[in-house]
């Protein structure tokens, strides 16, 4: 398990799934190195109170629990996906509660892992909309490289227990890129499915922007609209419509 007080080393360093997301104890703070825009854009929030009583309480969860996803991938979504690069944002809920599942990237999972149910949907909904065919692999860098932001609200969660970091200040931090991309004059297209993702709609006020609105993919809820929303193919309409590349959502 690892220590989130624990100062990388050069050769731990290589070892990290993301090499270029480092945090590293100095003077006495926790440093966030995302390594592209976000970190200008988010370097108040994480010198703020609210985010180090955030970083004390992940301190002791880290050391005490297992809790995923691995404190090197937590901002993975920011990592593969710089602010200016966004162009669709997917909002999750918090990451996948089991075991090698969450690699933070909302509703991705590495290669190798079982395909979660809502993802699942997510590729049923892929293949009836676009003709694609089902991927047997779920990790969804692909999107992220290509300018679709896979935020959850929540970026941590403790295993088997889902909704378990509610409440300790992610919230906060991704309200703040939700409205950072609401302040954005190029357009950015925000898909909200379910619920919670949908109560983020009051974060984007500017007209620019575009709206789409679905059940979530679950299996509880998926065939209550998710299924046949056809947002895969309405997203590259808007896209194409603004002069910007389609999004390929193939898996790779």
């Amino acid at each position: 398990m690892y220590n989130l007080w624990k100062e990388l080393r050069e050769e731990e360093a290589d070892k990290l799934y993301i090499p270029e997301t480092i945090l590293t104890l100095r003077e006495n703070r926790l440093l966030v190195n995302i390594g592209n825009d976000w970190d200008i854009l988010l370097e108040n929030c994480f010198q703020s109170d609210w985010y180090k009583a955030l970083r004390s309480y992940l301190r002791s969860e880290y050391s005490e629990h297992n809790v995923y996803p691995d404190m090197y991938d937590i901002f993975n979504s920011l990592v593969y996906t710089p602010y200016n690069d966004t162009k669709v944002v997917i909002i999750g809920q918090d990451p996948y509660h089991g075991k090698g599942q969450a690699h933070g990237l909302c509703f991705s999972v590495k290669n190798g892992v079982a395909i979660p149910p809502s993802l699942q949907n997510i590729f049923k909904e892929i293949n009836s909309d676009l003709g694609i065919p089902i991927s047997n692999k779920g990790c969804l860098i692909s999107w992220a490289t290509q300018g679709v932001l896979l935020l959850n609200a929540i970026l941590t969660v403790r295993e088997g227990s889902p909704l378990s970091h509610k409440g300790k200040g992610w919230e906060t931090l991704t309200d703040k890129i939700i409205s950072l991309l609401n302040d954005r004059k190029d357009p950015v297209i925000f898909l909200l499915w379910g619920s919670p993702a949908r109560a983020k709609k009051s974060l984007i006020t500017n007209s620019q922007h575009y709206v789409l609105e679905a059940p979530h993919p679950s299996p509880l809820s998926a065939y209550y609209g998710f299924l046949g929303c056809k947002h895969f193919s309405k997203t590259n309409e808007i896209l194409q419509s603004l002069g910007k590349v389609p999004v390929d959502w193939a898996i790779k």
